[in-house]
């Protein structure tokens, strides 16, 4: 090398950069938990055993457990754009970070972005004052700019000839400018309360409506049951965000590769998956405390749902037909737990329609995943234990069932049981001939790909669905009240 390039990069410092909250808008420690706990459900237990090494043993037994797809991570271009810059400027580039070394290089790999990789051995976690040290060591002091975004980065920046902060928080920022050094902002995230609500997915609290459902059927329409369903209604939209985060996060991989799904919150890197954990904790637990107000035998309820959605997220989800019974339980379950709050019980009629037609909404899921899987080229439903080719019979299998829970509402209209409520039972014939419209309709729509991922949020936004709604909640009141 000639003394005139000697010189140009000794004036160039070597640009260092962070990769968990930096240079990838996720953390890959978090990352690779979820991931392996969705392959094996002993993993927490294994990694604690790991952790009692260290850190750094715990990052790399991860790393052996987990499977992610490097090609999909959410990494921030604006970071990416500035070390391309760096590098066609004539400037050195290194990936340094506490995440471990496997992920470190074939990130970059992926990337071709930097000259040196660095990260986590297995041995010593290269984090903080760790890092500061390796640095300094390695190119000299105030030799490095680095780009980090956390307050584990201070004592780095506290070395480096020039600090610059990604998308750090105020009160990192504050204490950064307190070190003395160069420093820059950058931000290429702009603060929101929005994706936190949209991870909660509160569209889907509509199926816990249901928990209303024993009142109504009951004709029980006082003040203190609609007080306690109303409460039920909470605790169950409590617990289920928990376990929409929770399964959002199993399904990181999954998500990325879905032209839909890769936009939600903790796929596209809107929020921290470290925010996730905490927020499903908080969730449950204030599910449970509420749970717990109602009584004993909803607090029970509560946690059968609870079971049922974490067996259904961690191994359930990918056991052919177990998973469409699985969904229709969860369905029913929300009927029981309404009845578990009010002391109201449940009729055979009613918990023999829902299992039928819930297990018809949910093929009629399957179905549309598969019709989408279909559209992309893909044989395999991402995640599931379908195949493409299965699309006729799961078809079949939602048309049949709710045809099935037709007849159970026929039977029903039928029988002695209706005159106790109803004085005009013959109005109810009506909403059997609704019923069996729109479960046609909904299985063709999503056969012709018009379904939503969810058929519950589909009918939500669809106005025929509405309609339907409307004209049997007319025709129930009519039979009630003429």
């Amino acid at each position: 090398m000639s003394a005139m390039h000697s010189e140009f990069f000794e004036e160039i410092p070597i640009l260092v950069v962070d990769l968990d909250g930096t240079l990838l808008r996720s953390d890959l420690l978090f990352e690779s938990f979820w991931s392996a706990l969705g392959r094996d459900w002993k993993s927490p237990f294994l990694a604690t055993a790991a952790l009692k090494r260290g850190k750094a043993a715990l990052k790399r037994h991860l790393a052996e457990a987990a499977e992610i797809d490097i090609e999909s991570l959410p990494y921030d271009t604006a970071v990416i754009e500035r070390v391309s810059a760096w590098r066609a400027q004539g400037g050195r580039t290194a990936l340094v970070t506490a995440s471990d070394q496997g992920f470190a290089d074939a990130i970059a790999a992926h990337l071709d972005l930097f000259d040196e990789v660095h990260g986590s051995d297995g041995l010593a976690n290269l984090k903080s004052d760790a890092k500061a040290q390796f640095l300094a060591a390695r190119y000299g002091a105030a030799g490095y700019v680095y780009m980090g975004d956390t307050h584990a980065d201070l004592p780095v920046w506290q070395g480096a000839r020039k600090a610059i902060t990604v998308n750090a928080s105020s009160r990192v920022r504050t204490k950064a400018d307190a070190l003395g050094v160069d420093i820059e902002h950058m931000s290429s995230i702009l603060p929101s309360i929005r994706p936190y609500l949209k991870a909660l997915r509160p569209h889907q609290w509509l199926k816990n409506l249901l928990v209303f459902l024993p009142m109504f059927a009951a004709h029980q329409l006082d003040l203190l049951t609609f007080a306690e369903s109303l409460l039920a209604f909470i605790a169950f939209s409590l617990v289920a965000s928990s376990v929409y985060i929770v399964n959002d996060l199993l399904d990181l991989s999954a998500d990325r590769a879905h032209p839909r799904k890769r936009n939600r919150p903790f796929a596209s890197g809107s929020i921290p998956i470290a925010h996730g954990t905490w927020m499903a904790i908080g969730l449950l637990a204030l599910g449970t405390l509420t749970a717990g107000v109602i009584g004993l035998p909803f607090l029970g309820v509560m946690t059968a749902y609870f079971i049922m959605t974490t067996a259904y997220s961690l191994h359930l989800k990918r056991r052919l037909i177990i998973d469409i019974c699985v969904l229709a339980g969860l369905y029913t379950v929300r009927i029981v737990a309404g009845g578990a709050a009010t002391g109201i019980p449940l009729s055979v009629w009613l918990l023999a329609f829902s299992i039928f037609f819930f297990f018809s909404l949910a093929a009629v899921k399957r179905q549309a995943e598969l019709v989408d899987g279909l559209e992309r080229g893909e044989a395999k439903a991402s995640g599931r234990g379908y195949y493409v080719d299965d699309l006729p019979i799961i078809s079949m299998i939602a048309l049949s069932s709710g045809y099935v829970s037709v007849l159970v509402m026929a039977l029903y209209v039928n029988s002695p049981a209706v005159s106790a409520l109803y004085s005009r039972p013959e109005a109810l014939w009506a909403i059997c001939c609704i019923l069996l419209y729109w479960i046609t309709r909904m299985v063709m729509m999503t056969h012709r790909g018009s379904m939503h991922d969810d058929p519950v949020v589909y009918a939500a936004k669809d106005k025929i669905s509405l309609c339907c709604i409307g004209m049997v909640a007319v025709f129930g009141l009519a039979g009630a009240v003429l």
